[in-house]
């Protein structure tokens, strides 16, 4: 098997403090609350030949680039399938069974995603941060991770593997 290296950010410009709220268990659903949420990227791969598996200052950048647009915002995912979202110009209205929120449209980001929970936070962060790569680099990692803490010793990662070429 041939050498493989990881790339790891974890910095506290990596952070994010946004509110959101989950549905479980089919019909239930979270009070609004927030985190101070904590991103960690790790790429994995061979080494150019700069010997990098890929540049700490470009990764950084990518990622600090994706969660300053979760930073003071409430998160709103678009694919939840008991919490609905009616937008206009101005507000969003989010509604679950007989509950009610509106918030100011630029004080919400809406999230291609099933629920706010950290794994497909992760997820969300990770396929943006491997389409940038991608399109502006040309770089796609072998595989990649994403880690996101809601607080301290609470945090769930994804992890993609794309198609291995072996030398």
């Amino acid at each position: 098997m041939p050498e493989r290296f990881q790339v790891r950010v974890s910095k506290d410009y990596l952070v994010f403090c946004s509110g959101h709220f989950i549905s479980y268990e089919g019909d239930k659903c979270e009070r609004l609350h927030g985190h101070n949420y904590r991103a960690a990227i790790e790429v994995e791969g061979t080494l150019d030949e700069n010997f990098y598996v890929f540049d700490f200052i470009t990764l950084k950048r990518c990622a600090k680039a994706i969660t300053d647009e979760l930073d003071h915002r409430m998160m709103l995912p678009t694919k939840n399938r008991v919490i609905a979202l009616e937008e206009s110009a101005k507000s969003i209205r989010v509604r679950y069974k007989d509950r009610e929120w509106l918030f100011p449209r630029d004080d919400c980001v809406l999230l291609p995603i099933e629920n706010t929970t950290a794994e497909l936070l992760g997820r969300y962060i990770g396929e943006r941060l491997r389409e940038d790569l991608r399109t502006t680099y040309q770089y796609v990692p072998e595989v990649m991770r994403v880690e996101v803490e809601e607080s301290f010793g609470q945090s769930a990662s994804w992890t993609w593997r794309g198609d291995i070429k072996r030398a």
